[in-house]
């Protein structure tokens, strides 16, 4: 588990050998640091490339941007194979999942899914993320610790393959690799505003992902408090990230820019989103923030996720145009 992830929200991380390096795909750099070794990743890109026929617009400044290649994407894909994806969960047991964590029973939840990537100590391990509304119908929204370590700008992941609706080995919308990732450069450079936006191809057949799955609508800049719906994919048993879970409770205000809500969900869970004015029928609501962390080591009674301002607003306004 990286030293630098948030408390109570790990990577799980698999026992498949770490890749350390691979050539053809990064050019990567072993530092010693206080007798640990870290695979710092250098990024192909730091700026996404503007969308083919529009006028190229320079870079946000506030925003920390990483692209890959189409051969990364299609590597990525490869390599994200049903057996990979099934060893992965089977090798993380972050321990009996909470009380406050039940299975979602209700209509499918077409919008979340698991988000699969090599992270920056080279092993396998995921996340959880949601498609949203957004301009190119191509954004996922999620953790910025599922995406890069915190105050760490070239420890960026790799391999990264949403996959929406995911439920014990099923993948009944396919999978889309993910082109670019974007967070906020406070949590790029100083470990603040836990929250990402990615930009994902097209699927096999030339569909974009909001067209297949729909996307939630997010919320900026909202005032916290009332019923929230919080999903993710913990490594917890028995699901060990092969089952959607959930907690229901009202969000709070917390410290340090955070709402609180009571739940337990552990590693895994990182960056599912949580949901307000939520219709169980149809599976949509108001995206208001994601998980970020929980209260205790692998689980505890409360999450903690950020509130959704300027930053994140730049983030999913960068993802948008790309």
């Amino acid at each position: 588990m990286p030293a630098a992830t948030p408390p109570g929200i790990p990577e799980p991380t698999s026992a498949i050998p770490a890749r350390v390096s691979r050539s053809r795909r990064r050019r990567s750099t072993v530092l010693a640091t206080a007798g640990m070794l870290l695979v710092c990743v250098v990024p192909v890109s730091e700026a996404a490339a503007a969308p083919k026929g529009t006028a190229s617009k320079a870079p946000d400044p506030s925003v920390s941007t990483m692209t890959f290649t189409a051969k990364e994407r299609r590597d990525a894909l490869a390599y994200w194979t049903p057996a990979r994806i099934k060893a992965v969960g089977r090798s993380v047991d972050l321990g009996p999942t909470g009380p406050r964590s039940q299975p979602w029973r209700g209509t499918a939840m077409k919008t979340v899914g698991r988000l699969f990537f090599v992270n920056a100590s080279g092993a396998d391990t995921w996340c959880t993320a949601t498609a949203v509304n957004s301009a190119n119908h191509s954004v996922v929204m999620a953790a910025g610790h599922c995406v890069r370590r915190p105050a760490s700008p070239v420890n960026t992941y790799l391999d990264m393959v949403f996959v929406p609706g995911y439920g014990k080995g099923r993948q009944p919308y396919g999978a889309f690799a993910v082109r670019a990732a974007v967070t906020p450069r406070t949590w790029a450079e100083d470990a603040v505003n836990d929250v990402a936006a990615l930009v994902v191809d097209a699927d096999s057949k030339g569909r974009k992902l909001v067209d297949v799955v729909g996307g939630q609508t997010v919320a900026f800049n909202r005032r916290v408090g009332g019923k929230t719906v919080a999903f993710g994919y913990p490594a917890t048993r028995p699901q060990l990230g092969e089952e959607l879970l959930h907690c229901t409770g009202t969000a709070e205000p917390a410290p340090a820019g955070e709402q609180a809500l009571p739940c337990d969900m552990g590693g895994g869970a990182s960056g599912g989103p949580w949901l307000t004015d939520f219709d169980a029928t149809t599976g949509k609501g108001v995206l208001v923030s994601v998980n970020s962390h929980g209260d205790g080591p692998e689980s505890g009674t409360h999450m903690y996720g950020p509130v959704l301002g300027s930053a994140a607003k730049a983030v999913y306004e960068q993802a948008q145009r790309g």
